[in-house]
């Protein structure tokens, strides 16, 4: 032990006072094997094969090999230590693990591997397997170097067959006694060996492989991993995965070590998988630039990245594991914050207008509303002030509970660029939300004299035309609008602010293209969805993050209540007693066979709302019903929304078109149908739909929830009224790569890294790529190289579209 600390002092050099260290170490072991009993010499055996060819390997091999050396003479003093101190034989203790082999992953893979090697090159892949391995998304080398595992199964530790027992999953390793093919009476091919290591025997049986018994002669040593049962002779694996160990240069690639799970698919197997990966990870990670400066993985205690891609396929130990998956979930942070930097640095050096300070419309709009403003409306009022005049355009992200105001907000920066004779827009989603928007804009800048436009791809020919000519010529001040506003056509005499709302439904290219039909805009970006900071940092690194986290004051929470569909008579009674005392409510269906609306048909929205309004009609007679879904025409969906604002329709039956910008005081219930169906951010948005006047309000969630995730769902809408909350717990129950889509982004799919687990690493990474941007904004430097590629890789195309590429 001594020795190989002080050959690991000495920087693997290979060399001790009597001649190279790796001739010295074979012979100490012989020796200790020597005075040991045979049934106790394995550790040793394992640690002497670690030094075969140590002479050979480059520095950082030599120093693996040496690591793994301690930690198996180590493991296995400590356990002859417990011996001896334990009164018992030990039979049933674990064995140390057994190390990477002396030959290590890939070394049999082709001498000329590069990540663009076709995977039909190698021995073993042909024209049906690759074609298997296409539908993985996997036809280079490359490609499979970062085909990541989804989970490991933790065979390292292996015990002696005495130890055994029924209903655990084991490795051992044993010696085949005697073997045989017999035939069940169903008929069935079946091989039974008997096996032992000289504590005991097991039985391990294969079905229908009757190849299994040219491997399995008497005599030969192998590693069995699998599950123990009770059999009839005694203890019993069957199917277990098997490893021969005859000689040397033997690798346990599927036993005795932490065995990584792959994303398969069908007619590919794990053993498959694992052994193509075995060969193409190791030559392959030594050959991938290294992206991270040294002095950074330095601070952060980062593994370099050949050995990280090693250690994530085929981790030698949970510490080592984890070393490799922080390594990578970092990097990809830091790559993805270089490009949001970025994009968001070149947004910064562009020159905008300095918005005049606030005059006399500005004030007539505050002393109109008929309301006080929270302090955080007015803090983001403040943010967005400053921001407005300021030479440099703004780039803002306001989030706000549901109910929180940002409506006002948006309003007031529109009133600011009215006031310096710049034109606004604001881009919604959806016809209905445009809608609801700009009736909403008119009453808030009627008293400012602010004109306010509505431009949607239903409106008649005529208004239309009217609408597109006042943009052009400057006499429409504010318009708002759908994706129309950014068809070619649409052009603005001077626009100075552009307003997203819902930001998550539209991608980047939209964003931008908003953007560049006027010289530079502002830009405010709302959304009523809330983000968890970590992933706001994410999505949306570009822009500046406030934050509207109080409710008008008065605001009552919604009470939630979740009932089976046993119970559904009692939600529909509920609705029908407040409706009697003068209130309105919704009722909200789920598409038919989760039918996207915006691209589904209209007759696949009335299915959805049909069968629902025609119970009601049944049951309850005496309400007046409305239905309403995207795919009507504007001037329908117009009219019904109209007739329930005015109160002559009692209950509004609709599709997810309510879930955002409805907003009628009067209406107090909510019963969302097939609610378990329904993300939780979604949920919350819809039960923001009610609770907006001075009456308690009442949400109604109808599922009998049948999955565990929707069970927790629909708990939590019982538990919190939270958004932020709400946020958290459905990006723990979704993942990061589900929550809103990164790709609708711009932005590629997360493959390690994860916004809560590594939320910590997130910062860092932004901290990191700040300070490196600020040294070198452009990557010149020839140590960056590697990282402007890895960029440019990975997001270029997210770059191109916010105008940001490197020159």
């Amino acid at each position: 032990m001594d020795a190989l600390r002080a050959e690991r002092a000495a920087g693997c050099a290979n060399r001790t006072a009597d001649g190279p260290f790796d001739r010295f170490i074979r012979d100490r072991i012989e020796r200790l094997a020597r005075s040991l009993p045979p049934d106790g010499r394995e550790p040793l055996r394992l640690a002497y094969r670690l030094f075969r060819d140590y002479a050979g390997l480059a520095p950082g091999e030599r120093a693996r090999r040496v690591a793994a050396a301690l930690a198996v003479l180590e493991r296995w003093g400590a356990r002859l230590r417990g011996e001896r101190g334990a009164s018992g034989s030990g039979a049933g203790e674990s064995h140390p693990a057994h190390p990477i082999s002396a030959r290590g992953p890939g070394s049999d893979a082709p001498g000329d591997l590069a990540p663009d090697t076709p995977l039909s090159r190698l021995p073993g892949v042909g024209r049906r397997t690759a074609q298997r391995l296409a539908r993985l998304g996997l036809t280079t080398a490359g490609d499979l170097l970062w085909h990541l595992p989804r989970r490991y199964e933790d065979r390292s530790r292996w015990k002696r067959i005495a130890g055994l027992l029924a209903g655990e999953t084991a490795t051992v390793e044993a010696e085949v006694v005697e073997a045989e093919e017999v035939r069940t009476r169903s008929g069935r091919a079946l091989v039974r060996a008997t096996v032992t290591d000289g504590t005991g025997r097991l039985e391990v049986v294969f079905f229908n492989q009757p190849f299994r018994l040219q491997q399995l002669r008497p005599g030969r040593r192998l590693l069995f991993s699998g599950r123990v049962e009770e059999g009839y002779r005694g203890l019993r694996m069957d199917h277990p995965e098997v490893e021969f160990l005859e000689g040397d240069d033997d690798v346990p690639v599927h036993t005795a070590r932490i065995v990584p799970v792959y994303p398969a698919t069908e007619g590919m197997g794990q053993r498959f998988l694992r052994g193509l990966a075995w060969r193409v990870v190791g030559p392959l990670a030594e050959r991938v630039p290294e992206i991270l400066p040294s002095a950074l993985r330095r601070a952060l205690d980062l593994p370099d990245r050949a050995t990280a891609l090693r250690d994530i396929h085929f981790p030698p130990d949970e510490e080592r594991l984890e070393a490799a998956r922080r390594r990578l979930a970092f990097e990809e942070w830091f790559v993805m914050q270089i490009a949001l930097a970025r994009a968001r640095g070149q947004k910064r050096q562009l020159p905008g207008r300095a918005h005049r300070p606030d005059g006399p419309r500005l004030a007539r709009f505050m002393a109109s509303l008929p309301f006080e403003l929270t302090p955080a409306q007015l803090r983001v009022i403040d943010e967005i002030r400053r921001d407005m005049e300021s030479p440099r355009p703004m780039q803002r992200l306001v989030q706000g509970d549901v109910g929180s105001g940002k409506t006002v907000v948006a309003a007031w920066a529109l009133v600011k660029a009215a006031e310096s004779g710049a034109q606004g827009a604001l881009m919604a989603p959806t016809e209905i939300l445009a809608e609801q928007h700009a009736r909403r804009l008119r009453e808030l800048l009627r008293p400012a004299g602010v004109e306010v436009a509505l431009l949607t791809g239903s409106q008649p020919a005529a208004e239309r035309e009217s609408v597109l000519a006042g943009l052009a010529s400057g006499a429409i001040p504010v318009v708002v609008g759908t994706h129309a506003l950014i068809q070619e056509q649409v052009r603005f005499a001077d626009l100075g602010l552009v307003i997203i709302d819902e930001q998550h439904r539209f991608g980047v290219r939209q964003r931008a293209l908003l953007q560049d039909k006027g010289r530079v805009p502002d830009l405010l970006v709302m959304t009523a969805t809330p983000i968890p900071r970590s992933l706001a940092l994410t999505l949306y690194g570009d822009l500046d993050l406030s934050v509207i986290d109080q409710l008008p004051p008065g605001r009552k929470p919604v009470r939630t209540v979740w009932l089976r569909e046993r119970q559904r008579r009692r939600a529909y009674d509920l609705l029908a007693a407040r409706v009697s005392a003068g209130e309105q409510g919704y009722v909200v269906c789920p598409l038919v066979d989760g039918a996207v609306e915006e691209n589904g048909s209209g007759e696949e929205a009335a299915k959805a709302v049909k069968p629902w309004a025609e119970y009601i009609a049944r049951r309850y007679p005496r309400l007046r019903v409305g239905i309403l879904h995207g795919r009507l025409p504007g001037a329908e969906k117009e009219r019904v929304m109209s007739l329930f604002e005015q109160g002559r329709l009692d209950v509004l039956v609709a599709t997810t078109v309510v879930e955002v910008g409805v907003d009628v005081p009067n209406a107090t219930v909510m019963i969302i149908e097939g609610a378990d169906r329904f993300g939780l951010a979604q949920l919350h948005q819809l039960r923001g739909r009610v609770g907006r006047g001075a009456k308690e309000a009442l949400c109604v969630l109808v599922a009998d929830a049948r999955s565990e995730e929707g069970r927790h769902r629909l708990e939590a809408m019982c538990r919190t009224q939270s958004g932020f909350e709400i946020a958290e717990i459905d990006l723990r129950l979704r993942g990061p790569g589900d929550f809103f889509g990164t790709r609708q982004h711009g932005l590629p799919a997360l493959r390690v890294a994860d916004p809560v687990r590594d939320a910590g690493l997130l910062r860092q990474a932004r901290e990191a790529a700040r300070a490196l941007l600020q040294r070198d904004p452009d990557l010149r430097l020839p140590e960056h190289a590697a990282l402007r590629q890895e960029v440019l890789s990975r997001y270029g195309a997210y770059l191109a579209e916010a105008r940001a590429l490197w020159s």
